[in-house]
Order: C-alpha cells, then structure tokens, then sequence
C-alpha cells in the first residue's frame, strides 16, 4: 500500500463526528498543502470534501466560527453526498443557532396572578417580540433528520405554540377581559427553556462549553513536565483523602498545607501551575475561592516605615479564601540592601499573617522564581522557610527542544498558521542558538521567535490570492532562513579579507575557520572529531586591528555553527574587579554570562593580575572556572602588548593550559599605512595633491608610528581641520573644498601623537 493509499484509508476511517479525525490539525493542513501543489493527487471529490471537514471540525472546536473554509465546502458539497460532511457543514449552523438561544433569558417574561394587568401586558407583548426574532432563526436549520435536527425543530414548534398563547393574552388583557390561560402561558414558557436545555444537550460534545475546567484534565494537556504532572496528581488524590478522613472524623495535626514553593528558568510555566493549584484547591473545598492575586515586590514594598507591612496586609486581605502568589520572591531580600530597603518587613508580615489565628488556613501562599536565588533566599530567612514543608516544593525543568518544537507548531495553529516539515528543523536551529544561558525563555522565548517569524513575513512577502487560503497559513523553511539571514547579511570572511595588511593573521583565522568547518562535520556524521581549541591570546601594539579581527572572528564561529550569538564583548579590568571582597567573582560571571553564545574580548588582560593579593586573581580563577563550565558556548581572546601577555599567561597554570592559540599582529608597514590614508579618503570623498602620498611615505619611513590604524584615522582627522581653516567657503569651488594639500597634512603630523622620530 502506498502513501496516498493510506492517506485515503485514514480519511474513510473517520465516520463519526464524536471522534476526533484521524489526522492532528498540523498533518490535515500540511496533507492540504501537498494537494495545493499538486504534490499529492487524491482525485475523489469525496476525500477532498471530508479533509475540508476535518479542518472545519478542528477548528469549531478551537472555537473559531466566522470560517473561510466553508465557502469551499459549501462548493464540494454539490459533488458529495458524504454523511459525515453534511453533519460538519451542518455544526456551524446548529452553533450559531445554540448561541442565539443560550443568550435569552425566558424567566423574566413569567406572569403572576398578583401582577397588575399593565405589568403582564407589557411582558406578554416582549415575550412575542423574542419568540419572533428566534422564529427568524428557522432559516439556519439545517436539513437532515439528526438527533440534533429533531431538538431544534422541537424548539421552533414550541415558539410557534408559545406565539399563540401569547398574542391570545395580549388580545384578552387589551380588551379587558378576564384572562383564564396565565398558568398555561408559564407552562408553556418552561416548556420551551427546557427544550433549549435539551437542544444543547444534543450537540457533540466537542462544542460545548464546560461549566467546570478540571484542573488535572488541563495539567495533563499540557507539553512536557512529567514528573511534575506526576507530583501534582499524587498531591490531588492526597488533599483528596485527607478531606474524607475529616468527613469521616479523624483528624491530623501535623498537616501538609497548601502553601507552595514553584521553583524553573524563565517560561517554564510557573504562573500557570499556580493557577491550576488554586483551582485544585478550591474544587477540593481546601479554599473558598480560586482566585489568585498576583503581587511583587514593586506592590509590597514601600518607601516608608510601616507602609511594607500596610501594603502586605492589605493583599493578604484580598487573598483571602483563594491564593497569594508572590512571583520573583527572592527580591523581597535583597543580598545587597540598605536599612532605608523594607524588604525584611514584608517577609516578616507574611509569616505572622500565615500564622495568626485572624488569617491562618483561609488562604494560600505560592512563592515562584529562579531556582538558585529562591533556594539562597529561603535558606537565609528560616521564618519564611519553615511555613513550607519539603513536599511541598515543585521544581519546573526546562523544555527539550522536542517539547519546545510541539509549543511552536501549537503558537503557530493558534495564530492560523503551520510550519512545513522542512521549517520546523529549521525553526529548531532559532531554538538551539536561543538557548544560550540560563536566561532562556523556555516556552515564552520560543512564541516570541514564532511570532517574530510571522511578523517578518507579513512585512516581506506579498498577499496571496484569496483563493489560495493555504498560502495565508504556510510558514516555509525559507521564511525562517530569510529571517536568520536578515540578521546576517555581511560576510565576515570577505570582510576579513578586505582588511588591509594582517595577512598572517587572516592565514591564522582561514585555517582555524577551515578546521572548525570540518570538526562540526565529522560531529554530524557521528565520527570521531578532534577537541577544538579555540581560546586565544591576540598580542601586538594598539592599533594594529586586534578588535576589528575580533569582532569578524566572533561572525566566522558562528557561521561556522559552534557559538550561537556571534557576538563581541568587550572587557577590561574596570569590567571584572571590584572593590572589595565577594563581588570580584559576581562581576565577572556577569560579563562572562553577557558573552555567552560570543566571544569575550579582554582587552590589556595582564591589568588583571597585580599580585597575590589584588582582587584581579580572584577575576581570573572566576574565569578560568566558567571557561570549563562553558566550554562549547563561549570563547575568550586575551588581548595586550606581546611582552606583558607573554609573562601574564605563564604566571597562572590555569591560563597557560586553555589558551593554545597565540596571533601576533605586527604594526603595519609604511606602504600599508599609506593604503589606510588612502582607503579613508576615499570613503570621506576627499582627494589628495599630487605630491601627499610621497610626502606621507617619507614620513612613515622615517618616524616610528605608535597607534598604527588609530594614528592614520587622527592624522586625516587633524588634515581635514587644518584645509578647513585655509578654505573661503563662499568662493572655493567643489574641486578645491574635497582637495587636501601637503600644507595640510605638514600641519597635522605636527600635532599628531604617536610619532616617534
């Protein structure tokens, strides 16, 4: 059998509109999209036309009404009498009738004996008036003789029985008579609301709107989080019996409580739990409410004495009978804070208030954030720490990336739209080079990255034919590497290539590229690759293009596939140390967290180290530490005069063993800072006298140029200013303003620095 015929048999299976198709939402579009481009032939009138109601019936249940899709259906319909669509085509009618009905009140148009006769009047005449309008809706009665059919005529019968009932009152009670038909009017009333009721009742039950969510339903439906489903289940069942042991009489002293410490990296659905753990506990009776109010630290503490324990009273307050969650907690104490930070009031008022006999047991408190900082912050206040038991803490893992796959395809259909199979491995690689440190946004990063996907493409791309809906709805992988090139456009081997000089160096860079190219390879082919190396130590005088080689290196790794940003920080000293003990190691590993994914570029690293007792040893130990944590996601270029970085790398072990890769940059020769006087011209769209260049050649011969790159870029700075000053702005021509003469460079190479004769 082959893949058409299977396709056709899946779609011949479903024959029943209280099952869900045979098919995901995501498999039918894609099957859509293959028939669109003629890549696959179905050929039956039949399989084309219960596809269409496949996707209708998929997304009636996502409850999107108003459907493009019909029309087209509308059309098969007259080549098909396939039962199966015609109940689908049939469902959009029944919900919008089901909607009209559900939203009309019938028990204010009830009549009582004591009414006055100009009160019931009035209601009788209203009550025709709604019994005309869904009289109107007969038209969207489908046909057929389903059970839903037979609910819905039964409706209309009875509003047509109502109407005459109605109109015989209203005559009676205009003409004054004595009016024996009340008790039969309210009857009938009932009558017609029950039938509604029962016309609900009949609709598959895909479209009906629960009263109830359950809240273990929802956490089951979620992506990922095994273990935690697990936990949260076995913590259901166990709220869940010791609620009947009360019921029964036995007490436990030594109760669990329902206060929750929610711990996972940004995205991975803290909020969320929160709020399924307040329905539990409210479906359970555990609390009067499901409410949860959301606070921070911004909402609690105050600026003044006496106003933290104000604010935190008063949501306490508002929190009782459901849950007080308190995200991002860990900032209510902060390591670094002064006697005017009320920080330590509001834990001290939340303790005591889940506590105290006024507030204890009405309501729940859940604390969420980091892992890290929640565990260092519960650890250094014991008060706070104590009111949460050690079953009572949920740790959120990150997403896999085949969790996070599943999220983008389910952001993607939510906004109408789906990835070919081609453009999800492409979307996998935004993934992976996202996730870089442990400031990834799990499932928030990635719906950012769709939409940013989305975005881009509706500004790029032209507006399909409407017939073509398929188009408006189809992310290819070329959308996705459009988007990705975008970001980068430039070349970083031709820019390389288009430095002047440095071509030991660029040999350095080429064959180093070449050799990570090949390694990356042989690593996807599962064959045995050589440990890259790729630490480095630039050495040379200022100016001669170490940040420029730098900043291109960075794009070349990443093309390259081995770091993810490409991107180039630079460091210093000032960048890393401190100034007093303890913040060294913070302030490094917070530059080394702002490079990851990049290149980090110390610059004059020796200024790191000035003895055993300077607070620099403490930057290099930290560095040399997070350089084997992030050894595939970050690389470090040391950079300084050749000497100084010679003896710094020798005087610590740590260094000499991961920097293997040494570029010296040589200062550049006086033909190549003649091209670089040149090349800046240029750009400026100035020109030179005849005699400059040899004048300029001469100078560079004779005098030894400190700054080298950064010395040309002054000299023609200085150069420009100096013509400034001999130009008559009102009578020079276009020739003589862009023409630069040797007066003008004589004047600045005097006042240049960085010449040493």
């Amino acid at each position: 059998m082959n893949n058409i015929d299977k396709i056709k048999e899946k779609i011949y299976s479903w024959t029943n509109i209280e099952k869900n198709p045979p098919f995901t939402e995501v498999e039918l579009l894609r099957i859509m999209d293959e028939v669109n481009q003629h890549t696959l032939r179905l050929e039956s009138k039949d399989a084309l036309a219960i596809l269409y109601a496949m996707l209708i019936y998929y997304r009636l249940k996502r409850n999107v009404t108003d459907d493009h899709l019909n029309s087209s259906l509308t059309e098969l319909m007259t080549e098909t009498d396939h039962p199966v669509v015609e109940e689908v085509q049939s469902l959009k009618k029944y919900l919008y009738l089901n909607n009209q009905l559900t939203d009309i009140d019938l028990s204010q148009y009830y009549v009582r004996e004591t009414d006055f006769d100009p009160v019931k009047l009035k209601k009788v005449n209203a009550l025709i008036k709604q019994l005309e309008n869904i009289e109107s809706l007969q038209s969207y009665l489908p046909k057929g003789t389903s059970e839903i059919k037979t609910a819905a005529s039964s409706i209309f019968d009875q509003v047509e029985k109502l109407i005459d009932i109605a109109n015989m009152i209203s005559h009676g009670l205009e003409q004054k008579k004595s009016i024996q038909e009340i008790s039969s009017y309210n009857e009938e009333i009932e009558k017609l609301t029950r039938l509604i009721q029962f016309f609900y009742q009949a609709l598959p039950s895909f479209l009906k709107e629960e009263t109830e969510t359950d809240p273990l339903t929802e956490l089951n439906e979620m992506i990922g989080l095994t273990q935690v489903k697990a936990y949260i289940n076995q913590y259901y069942h166990y709220l869940k019996y010791q609620k009947r042991r009360k019921e029964a009489g036995f007490q436990m002293i030594d109760e669990q409580g329902l206060h929750m410490v929610i711990t996972g990296n940004p995205g991975t659905g803290k909020t969320t739990i929160a709020r399924l753990l307040a329905n539990i506990y409210y479906q359970l009776g555990l609390l009067e409410s499901n409410e949860l109010i959301e606070v921070n630290r911004s909402q609690l503490v105050g600026s003044f004495m006496g106003q933290s324990e104000e604010n935190t009273l008063n949501y306490v307050k508002k929190a009782l009978g459901g849950v007080l969650f308190i995200d991002e907690a860990y900032n209510l104490k902060r390591a670094d804070q002064t006697g005017n930070d009320y920080g330590q009031a509001v834990i001290d008022t939340l303790v005591s208030s889940m506590t105290a006999k006024e507030y204890a047991n009405k309501f729940a408190v859940i604390i969420a954030g980091y892992p890290e900082e929640m565990n260092q912050f519960l650890w250094s206040n014991p008060g706070l720490r104590s009111r949460f038991p050690e079953g009572n803490f949920i740790e959120l893992p990150d997403y896999t990336d085949n969790e996070l796959v599943k999220i983008a395809e389910e952001t993607a259909l939510q906004n109408d739209y789906f990835f070919t199979v081609d453009a999800l491995r492409a979307f996998e690689g935004l993934i992976e080079n996202s996730r870089v440190d442990e400031s990834f946004g799990n499932a928030r990063t990635v719906r950012d990255l769709v939409l940013k996907v989305i975005f881009y493409m509706g500004a790029t791309q032209n507006m399909p034919d409407k017939e073509n809906w398929i188009e408006h709805m189809r992310i290819t992988a070329h959308d996705i590497n459009r988007l990705d090139e975008q970001r980068n456009s430039e070349d970083p081997m031709k820019q390389l290539d288009q430095l002047i000089g440095l071509n030991h160096v660029k040999e350095e860079v080429k064959k180093l590229s070449a050799f990570v190219k090949v390694q990356q390879k042989r690593k996807a082919m599962d064959l045995p690759n050589v440990p890259i190396q790729l630490h480095s130590v630039f050495s040379g005088n200022p100016g001669t293009g170490k940040t420029t080689v730098a900043k291109i290196f960075a794009k070349i790794l990443k093309d390259c596939g081995l770091l993810k940003r490409g991107h180039l920080v630079i460091a210093s000293r000032g960048d890393l140390v401190a100034g007093y003990v303890g913040q060294t190691a913070i302030k490094t590993k917070n530059k080394i967290r702002e490079a990851l994914g990049g290149v980090l570029f110390i610059d004059e690293a020796y200024a790191l180290f000035r003895g055993e007792k300077d607070f620099g040893k403490e930057a290099i130990d930290t560095l040399v530490d997070e350089m084997t944590k992030h050894n595939e996601n970050l690389v470090v270029i040391l950079a300084g005069y050749k000497e100084e970085m010679e003896r710094f790398i020798k005087s610590n072990p740590g260094l000499e063993s991961r920097f293997k890769k040494y570029f010296h940059f040589e200062d550049y020769k006086k033909e190549e800072l003649l091209e670089m006087v040149l090349y800046h011209i240029d750009a400026y769209q100035y020109e030179l006298a005849p005699n400059v260049q040899d004048y300029l050649l001469e100078q560079f011969s004779n005098a030894r140029i400190s700054g080298n790159g950064r010395f040309v870029v002054n000299l023609i700075n200085e150069a420009i200013q100096y013509q400034a000053l001999r130009m008559d702005i009102d009578s020079d021509s276009y020739n003589q303003l862009a023409l630069l003469k040797k007066e003008d460079f004589e004047l600045a190479w005097k006042s240049s620095r960085g010449i040493e004769q």
